[in-house]
């Protein structure tokens, strides 16, 4: 692969012909492993290319280890790696050296986009199973599957209405299967501060999916 974005089948945006100070652009430039990585990033709002090659030699087996963590099968981790760089490439603007480094930055991208397809496939699979028992009982309860349904669904939106202090852990822990060690690591937080909010949050999400109607096991004791 001679670049990422070359390998990746990247469209080259047509760089002006006439640029003043292109010169001393090139003269200036820091060698790419020296670089900063919010230069690089720079260097990639610019259209060059071996600026996110660099970027991807730094940090693409992080988002990479992640993703396959989180989605437990290497196609699926490698289309999610892709994904994420070339994102980077398209819209290196959303990226906001202020807010947080460039690692954190991809890896966020790298679980949110890993989740939605676990979330996506465990939909699926839901719909599967309602579909085998549908057909190996013809008296199945319509009103038992539709309640499992809106159950789901409850879950989902109670989840995505905690704070993201909350739910990231809840998500990196029980949708990537991770350990409070690995979660703390990721997320740069004391494995004790992690464990705190998982609780805080479990908790948080039971009274609202009691609000919802919804009532987890042992709700009532």
């Amino acid at each position: 692969m001679a670049t990422v974005a070359a390998g990746w089948g990247v469209r080259r945006r047509q760089r002006p012909s006439v640029c003043g100070g292109c010169s001393e652009y090139s003269a200036g430039m820091v060698e790419l492993e020296q670089a900063s990585d919010a230069s690089l990033v720079v260097a990639v709002g610019r259209w060059h290319e071996p600026a996110l090659a660099e970027i991807y030699r730094r940090h693409g087996g992080a988002v990479h280890s992640l993703a396959r963590r989180i989605l437990r099968s290497e196609p699926p981790a490698e289309e999610i790696t892709q994904e994420v760089f070339l994102d980077l490439w398209k819209h290196p603007e959303k990226f906001d050296a202020q807010r947080g480094t460039l690692r954190s930055f991809l890896l966020a991208r790298a679980h949110g986009k890993s989740v939605d397809v676990v979330r996506s496939e465990e939909s699926r699979k839901r719909r599967e199973e309602s579909d085998a028992r549908r057909t190996a009982a013809s008296d199945y309860d319509l009103d038992h599957e539709v309640w499992d349904m809106a159950v789901a669904e409850q879950i989902k939106d109670a989840l995505e209405s905690l704070p993201d202090d909350l739910r990231q852990p809840i998500e990196l822990a029980y949708f990537g299967g991770l350990t409070y060690r690995e979660v703390a690591a990721l997320l740069d937080a004391p494995e004790g501060t992690v464990k705190s909010r998982i609780r805080s949050g479990l908790s948080r999400l039971r009274l609202s999916l009691i609000e919802r109607g919804v009532r987890p096991a042992g709700a009532d004791q």
